[in-house]
């Protein structure tokens, strides 16, 4: 499985080029959202999976954020959108079902868009249980995820697009983050809801111990 995730690195890496110019029809609708997602975020923040740093600049002042992917490519695109960040950033070439450079209970937050979708199934569970060892006893997490849809004529659609998704971003909307989040004995779900439709599914939670 850690050869399909280096597949993923290898594919973002080319991906990154023109991610923006792919990604833009649902960046319409993502960027009405990020700035009421990251309006409380505080401390020491870490970003997992900061893909072109499309969040950056709508973090509080306040905000200490260590900005980390898998691509050095994607890293190389968000440093180009550091200028308009208000926080203080720093960028971190990163795998997320690792963190090998990150130390234990470092972080106040943690903050994933669209992360776990991407990463291979069989490493979903370990990037949760990375997440909940980084961050500190009390630190807080907000993961935002695309699942399948129960309406027949939405999930027909996912359906339709989900080989490409799969074959452009390494995707895919049958992933169980939320029931990983839940299955760690140190995290505690403290709210989910939908954005839009029954896809979009924001997951807020916290690290108990």
């Amino acid at each position: 499985m850690q050869d399909l995730n280096l597949l993923n690195q290898k594919r973002y890496d080319v991906t990154a080029w023109f991610y923006d110019i792919l990604d833009y029809p649902w960046e319409l609708q993502y960027r009405k959202w990020r700035p009421g997602l990251l309006a409380d975020v505080s401390g020491e923040v870490l970003e997992a999976g900061v893909g072109t740093g499309r969040n950056l600049k709508y973090y509080p002042p306040h905000v200490n954020l260590t900005a980390m992917d898998f691509s050095a490519v994607m890293l190389r695109k968000a440093a180009k959108r550091c200028a308009k960040a208000s926080c203080t950033v720093q960028f971190v070439h990163e795998d997320a079902s690792s963190m090998v450079a990150i130390p234990s209970e470092r972080y106040d937050w943690i903050v994933a868009f669209f992360l776990c979708c991407v990463l291979p199934r069989d490493l979903q569970e370990q990037a949760v249980s990375e997440f909940a060892r980084v961050l500190k006893p009390g630190g807080r997490f907000r993961l935002l995820e695309m699942k399948y849809s129960a309406d027949p004529a939405l999930r027909k659609r996912q359906i339709f697009f989900a080989p490409f998704v799969a074959r452009v971003y390494g995707a895919g909307f049958d992933r169980e983050t939320l029931q990983h989040v839940q299955n760690h004995p140190n995290l505690k779900v403290t709210g989910t809801r939908y954005l839009k439709h029954d896809t979009y599914l924001l997951i807020d939670g916290v690290r108990e111990r």
